[in-house]
């Protein structure tokens, strides 16, 4: 066939550059791709025309404009407060519950292990749950079980009764993090997960860093009910948000955002908003057919996964047992009331914050930089192919400095404290510990998302899972450590496990690109050896 032209024929007259930008998703196929160099395609007439080099002809992987992204991450990231908001407002009532209720202080440290045997197990459910139907009614499922049981919680006078309703609340709450996880992964590409991490992660610090000040306000001025009933609220809020203003992401069911979900999934504002964006069918990816909580231990099968996530536990288990133990480190050290207390937990959270606008664009761009000189071509908003990109290079080595400034700046935390050093010095080190500790989660978890795309739900399930194993023994044991040996040792503890368990991480920096290629490998082989086995045998004459 002869190509007379180097621009499309008849309705292609008008072709160039910059219109292929541009171009209707709906008009585009699904396996469409980049050209680095100029590329023969065929029209639908099956008459041939010339694109030129370097023109991205795939649809965006989101529709959705980067203010209403950062919406949707920000309100999943405040659901994810829920979790550990239950967990550590819980604390400062054991002792009042125990007297109420006449049991012994042991029998309600019962309630906090079951709470967190539930907080580990249950998002692997969620996460099936949300593959199959969506993460908006996993969401509003999720946030109900939880209203619900704070709402008995707040009325029971039974220990029994609190047992149970501990657990279902823990299974409600739980999910919230792996849904997270899930939109974000529904989102966002490789070359923007940097900054949209940060977003999401503000809410699992905050619920931590702010949960003992709330409910030792709570308990000490209205009593320990008061807690489940401030819990009540905030779940039914959160409730109302999403069913307003939530829309589905889950890309079995509205692919790239564009397309609309099914009547009953609509978002109040939904209905009555007339959606502006063209339909891609192209964009909706397979649908999952069934529940599958189990998914998630098999993403800890593979050694990458499995490294990767139990260091995102350590670190996260030791920052979640400094920050927790500021509450009765402030009032003993520094003589502050509650009020003073929780004013001095701000810093946490603005650090956590500026994160986004700091390292999580740096997170990006190295990206994109390594991408240059390992010849690969990275689009923004455009769904990439990293089986052939050392992603592992890219994400650790922004992780590295900043897991050595976690160490340092926890070293400075503890120390400061031991020493009663002005206030001003441990609210600075504060902000910077929660700045750059936030900074090397966003890289991990980015390179986690980036090796695990398609299945961000179960991703947060299994980080979940293991981040509460770990976290729960820190939390338990951080306040016996500094009665026993101080802040300042304790602190130092902290450090030098995370140091301890750095060379599992450089491991990963070297071989993990090498070990998702053998693996990919292998899986081929085997898909070839099903494929040969199931074909009908060939009869010889």
């Amino acid at each position: 066939m002869n190509i007379k032209n180097s621009t499309p024929p008849s309705s292609h007259a008008d072709y160039d550059e910059e219109s292929a930008r541009d171009k209707s998703p709906s008009s585009l196929s699904k396996d469409a791709e980049v050209h680095t160099e100029p590329t023969t395609v065929t029209d639908d007439t099956g008459e041939p025309y010339i694109v030129p080099a370097a023109v991205d002809t795939r649809p965006d992987y989101s529709a959705l404009s980067e203010s209403q992204r950062s919406f949707l991450l920000i309100v999943a990231s405040l659901a994810a407060t829920i979790s550990p908001a239950s967990t550590t407002t819980y604390y400062p009532a054991i002792t009042a519950l125990a007297r109420d209720l006449n049991v012994s202080v042991a029998l309600m440290n019962l309630t906090i292990s079951t709470y967190q045997i539930f907080q580990g197990l249950a998002p692997s459910v969620t996460a099936a749950f949300s593959d199959r139907y969506g993460r908006r009614p996993a969401y509003i499922l999720c946030l109900a079980i939880n209203f619900g049981a704070n709402l008995g919680l707040a009325l029971q006078n039974d220990y029994s009764n609190l047992m149970v309703l501990r657990c279902l609340q823990s299974s409600g709450s739980s999910g919230t993090i792996a849904l997270g996880q899930a939109v974000l992964d529904d989102l966002t590409t490789s070359d923007q997960r940097g900054k949209f991490l940060a977003y999401l992660s503000i809410g699992t610090i905050m619920g931590p860093a702010l949960g003992p000040v709330i409910g030792g306000l709570l308990s000490q001025y209205l009593g320990w009910r008061a807690i489940f009933w401030f819990l009540t609220i905030l779940g039914g809020v959160l409730m109302i948000v999403i069913t307003i203003f939530f829309g589905e992401t889950n890309r079995a069911i509205v692919g790239d955002g564009s397309n609309p979900p099914q009547k009953w999934n609509y978002s109040i504002f939904q209905l009555f908003r007339k959606n502006d964006l063209v339909p891609n069918s192209h964009s909706l990816e397979k649908r999952v057919h069934g529940v599958n909580p189990l998914k998630s231990l098999r993403i800890l099968a593979g050694k990458e996964n499995f490294i990767v996530c139990v260091y995102i536990g350590l670190l996260f288990a030791g920052s979640s047992a400094m920050t927790a133990c500021l509450a009765s480190q402030l009032p003993e050290r520094y003589n502050y009331n509650e009020v003073q207390v929780g004013l001095c937990y701000l810093p946490i959270g603005i650090g956590s914050l500026v994160s986004r606008w700091t390292v999580g664009k740096l997170i990006d761009k190295k990206l994109q930089r390594e991408a240059v000189k390992q010849g690969v071509t990275i689009v923004k908003n455009r769904k990439q192919d990293l089986s052939n990109q050392d992603v592992e290079k890219s994400r650790l080595i922004i992780a590295f400095p900043m897991i050595l400034a976690t160490c340092t700046f926890v070293l400075a935390f503890g120390w400061l404290l031991e020493y009663k050093i002005h206030i001003s010095a441990v609210l600075i080190s504060c902000f910077l510990l929660a700045n750059v500790l936030t900074s090397a989660l966003v890289a991990i978890t980015a390179l986690l998302s980036d090796i695990n795309m398609g299945n961000g739900a179960s991703l947060g399930a299994a980080m979940n899972l293991v981040r509460c194993l770990i976290g729960a023994g820190a939390v338990a044991a951080v306040t016996p450590l500094i009665d026993l040996i101080g802040i300042g040792f304790a602190a130092t503890i902290i450090a030098a496990i995370w140091i301890a368990a750095l060379p599992a991480l450089w491991l990963v920096y070297r071989k993990g690109y090498q070990w998702r290629k053998t693996k990919a490998a292998l899986s081929d082989q085997e898909s070839e050896a099903t494929e040969a086995s199931a074909a009908p045998p060939v009869n010889e004459k």
